[in-house]
């Protein structure tokens, strides 16, 4: 039997079409999912789950803030990618009066969509791709990997670059510094980030800085306390007053509250920042204009941002005894949003031994390899949920 005219072209052209499966981006699930079973043993507890496992914050809004996006919200216009001057001008101001520094021109400053964007993102925006080598954190925020996977580069765990071959170093583009670090809290001095910054720069590399936590330092970190305040990338002492090829990113999430405003900034790198804002001018990757004016005025308000320090210190306070009755003991943790913990077992073994208490916290296994054995145990719940977890491990 003879095909229809036209029969064989349209066998072809189906053979050609590509399965649907064949489309999309080959990434890892995303981990929060093998949590599912642990969040519903927590749950069954008489006196309901307390979840201290995602450092989502759980506090109002700030006033002040609220009202800004408010007086913003007839925006009919487009904004602009590089982001307001007023803007701009108060992240420069923050970066002088919180963060001691000087020198950064308003040019070098861009808002973005959220800083977990700007991660994920960077390595492709920097030009990155196959070859290339972007250094991380030992234990780290997963998502410093995922960027260099979107990149096509490859995602090297250290926490020194003295701890890589020499092949290794010849091709490194990038490394990121994440201080204070999530998970761990640790933070890096002035000194450390300056030896960091000269080695990164004797390869050609750039430094980018996750600082997102800075504001949230304790102990010897605690500036309202009589300690020293945690130093930026872009520090003086650290840039040696040169920010050429060093990025700081920094968010509003957790000092002000501001996660679902999606409310960060890029800072610094002076000869970058031009192609960076270009690059986000043809991908459309803006910042609503009444966000804008919400972080600007936030910028400018300490008040809010102190006062959310202390209802953090005070759940710390309350929190860490507890854990340590339970048998975990803190590790660094010395600024931050989390407790860094560990028993001295298997990851999922502490996860299931909290969750029976009905207490969910994050597996260490989620940051790397070098976080096998520990558990991050978030300081965001209220004031009610964190007083329950404190019962329920003081109990025991």
């Amino acid at each position: 039997m003879r095909n229809e005219p036209g029969a064989d072209s349209a066998a072809r052209t189906a053979s050609s079409i590509r399965h649907p499966s064949s489309f999309g981006l080959d990434l890892p699930d995303y981990p929060w999912e093998a949590m599912r079973p642990y969040a519903a043993t927590a749950a069954e507890h008489p006196g309901g789950a307390v979840n201290l496992s995602i450092g989502t914050p759980v506090d109002p809004t700030p006033e002040v803030i609220q009202e800004a996006l408010r007086a913003a919200a007839d925006a009919p216009g487009y904004p602009t990618v590089h982001g307001t001057l007023a803007l701009r001008e108060a992240v420069v101001e923050w970066f002088a009066r919180r963060r001691g520094v000087t020198g950064l021109d308003e040019q070098a400053v861009m808002p973005t969509v959220g800083s977990k964007e700007l991660v994920a993102w960077l390595p492709f925006l920097l030009g990155l791709g196959e070859g290339d080598v972007v250094v991380r954190p030992s234990v780290a925020y997963p998502t410093y990997d995922i960027g260099a996977r979107l990149a096509g580069a490859t995602a090297v765990a250290a926490d020194s670059l003295d701890e890589l071959d020499a092949g290794t170093l010849a091709r490194v583009r990038l490394v990121w510094v994440n201080s204070p670090g999530n998970p761990t809290g640790a933070v890096r001095s002035a000194d450390e980030l300056r030896a960091v910054v000269d080695r990164a720069r004797s390869l050609g590399a750039v430094v980018a800085s996750d600082e997102c936590y800075a504001e949230l330092g304790w102990g010897a970190w605690d500036a309202q306390r009589g300690g020293e305040a945690v130093p930026s990338v872009l520090d003086p002492r650290v840039s040696g007053g040169d920010l050429m090829g060093l990025l700081s990113v920094y968010s509003l999430s957790k000092q002000s509250n501001l996660a679902g405003y999606r409310a960060a900034f890029v800072a610094g790198a002076p000869e970058l920042m031009p192609n960076l804002v270009n690059s986000r001018k043809h991908a459309g990757m803006i910042m609503p204009f009444p966000v804008q004016e919400a972080m600007r005025v936030a910028l400018g308000d300490d008040a809010h941002v102190l006062a959310q320090k202390d209802l953090y210190r005070a759940r710390r306070e309350r929190l860490l005894p507890a854990l340590e009755a339970f048998g975990l003991t803190l590790s660094h943790s010395e600024a931050g949003l989390y407790l860094w913990c560990t028993a001295g077992e298997d990851t999922w073994t502490t996860v299931g031994r909290l969750a029976e208490l009905g207490i969910v916290v994050g597996p260490g296994v989620f940051y790397g390899a070098a976080g096998s054995g520990f558990v991050r145990v978030a300081l965001t719940g209220s004031d009610e949920r964190i007083d329950a977890a404190v019962e329920r491990l003081s109990a025991r």
